[in-house]
């Protein structure tokens, strides 16, 4: 089990830009990759970005390339999404995700890959 706690939501202009950090607790935050996911309303909950276990491999979707970056500090048990030039359709509940699954540097968008989820953060954008 590790507890994840989002924050950074909030409310935002289109363009602007929000970072988003994930804490966990432990001692154990290196064996998980980590994972953002998003959810708006009336829609599936959908992969944004992933890094692997311990740093070297990301992925993300089409919807977040160029303007959103993730990253980690292990040493500080927390991963960051960075995101820039935000658009209203970028509004949703952010969630952070953990997964044990694969190698150290296997990096998953699958949201079945991932165990542990945080209760999510709230991203408004407006127009």
């Amino acid at each position: 089990q590790v507890p994840l706690v989002e924050s950074g939501g909030g409310v935002v202009q289109a363009g602007g830009s929000l970072r988003l950090s994930c804490a966990a607790s432990g001692r154990t935050f290196r064996s998980y990759a980590m994972g953002w996911f998003r959810q708006a309303p009336g829609k599936e909950r959908e992969f944004v970005a992933a890094i692997s276990k311990i740093g070297g491999n990301t992925k993300y979707a089409d919807s977040a390339k160029g303007r959103f970056t993730i990253a980690r500090d292990n040493a500080k048990n927390t991963v960051y999404l960075q995101m820039n030039s935000l658009k209203p359709e970028d509004t949703a509940v952010y969630y952070c995700a953990a997964s044990t699954a694969g190698s150290d540097y296997y990096v998953s968008d699958g949201r079945h890959e991932y165990s542990y989820w945080g209760q999510g953060t709230q991203v408004t954008v407006s127009s």
